[in-house]
């Protein structure tokens, strides 16, 4: 059975499938996903609201870094976003991947825009997921610009992943960080890696794979990716995909220093996928050039998730 539901949203079957997909139904990622879902209790919008009151910081047992722990939040849409600008993020990630104790799960950075806030909202199962990480960056203008109107509070700008990418690799350069990109097809996810060395060719990067894994396979890559050591793993599954992974897999990579969660960041990197100008990300409208980009794969998403979104932004900001 492949998993349809996640992918859409807002369906309230339990995840007990044997393999993660993407919209098209291509098995992204196959595996251990039930057993991340077993204790997420199934249910519609209320029920993930009422969660979102009272959850509010990570349930996994990383060493938490000083430096990390010292960052404010504020709430937008009930997700606590961590109020950080790009250039700083960039600065804690390596930070954090050079200090952090490598007897303990891998630090979890996240990130959310307004499809994730809707999609918190209308599934249980997902609130949860996010939750359990220990840093949400806001990777969605519409977030910055809430910020400013409804949270005590104001984020100082977007950190969008493939711009933090860039940064983090700058900084990882020169520091001798390590990465490891899993994710995206193999065609992909190889140009990711050429891109990445053409623009960086001192960085160090241990091993790189494609996301479609499942049983033995998925299991010797886990052990591979271990053995290897990464400071960074960045994770390119798409959401809830890659926050499946980390729940269900973060506690085999205790020498992995962080994961950081990066959606179509291989596709972007590879050019498979352009790409807003940057006038239209500023003023927030993102969304709407993807769906013109992609009209039959995201127009009904976003039509569905938008209002999700704009209503938990309004209610559930501060």
């Amino acid at each position: 059975m492949i998993v349809r539901d996640i992918d859409t949203g807002f369906q309230n079957n339990p995840m007990t499938a044997s393999a993660i997909t993407d919209g098209g139904g291509v098995p992204y990622l196959a595996g251990r996903e039930a057993s991340a879902n077993s204790s997420m209790p199934a249910g519609g919008a209320s029920h993930a609201e009422s969660q979102m009151q009272f959850i509010d910081a990570p349930e996994h047992g990383s060493a938490i870094p000083l430096e990390a722990a010292s960052l404010p939040s504020v709430l937008i849409g009930g997700l606590p976003i961590t109020v950080v600008d790009r250039r700083n993020a960039a600065s804690l990630m390596i930070e954090v991947a050079r200090k952090r104790r490598r007897d303990s799960r891998p630090y979890y950075f996240t990130s959310a825009n307004g499809e994730v806030v809707a999609r918190v909202h209308a599934d249980a199962r997902i609130a949860k997921l996010f939750h359990e990480a220990d840093q949400i960056l806001a990777d969605g203008q519409p977030l910055v610009m809430a910020s400013r109107w409804l949270c005590r509070v104001r984020l100082p700008e977007r950190v969008a992943t493939t711009d933090l990418y860039e940064d983090v690799a700058g900084l990882a350069e020169k520091e001798g960080i390590s990465f490891y990109l899993l994710g995206s097809t193999e065609t992909e996810n190889q140009k990711a890696v050429a891109v990445t060395q053409a623009n960086h060719p001192n960085l160090r990067i241990v091993g790189h794979c494609h996301g479609y894994l499942s049983g033995e396979a998925l299991e010797k890559k886990l052990d591979e990716i271990n053995a290897l050591a990464p400071d960074i793993l960045w994770l390119g599954l798409g959401v809830p995909r890659e926050q499946i992974f980390v729940h269900d897999f973060a506690a085999r990579l205790g020498n992995v220093g962080i994961i950081k969660t990066s959606g179509g960041l291989f596709d972007h990197l590879a050019k498979k996928t352009r790409r807003a100008p940057l006038w239209v990300q500023k003023a927030g409208f993102e969304w709407l050039w993807r769906t013109m980009m992609e009209p039959r794969r995201l127009f009904w998403r976003y039509l569905t998730t938008n209002p999700y979104a704009i209503y938990a932004i309004l209610r559930y900001s501060k």
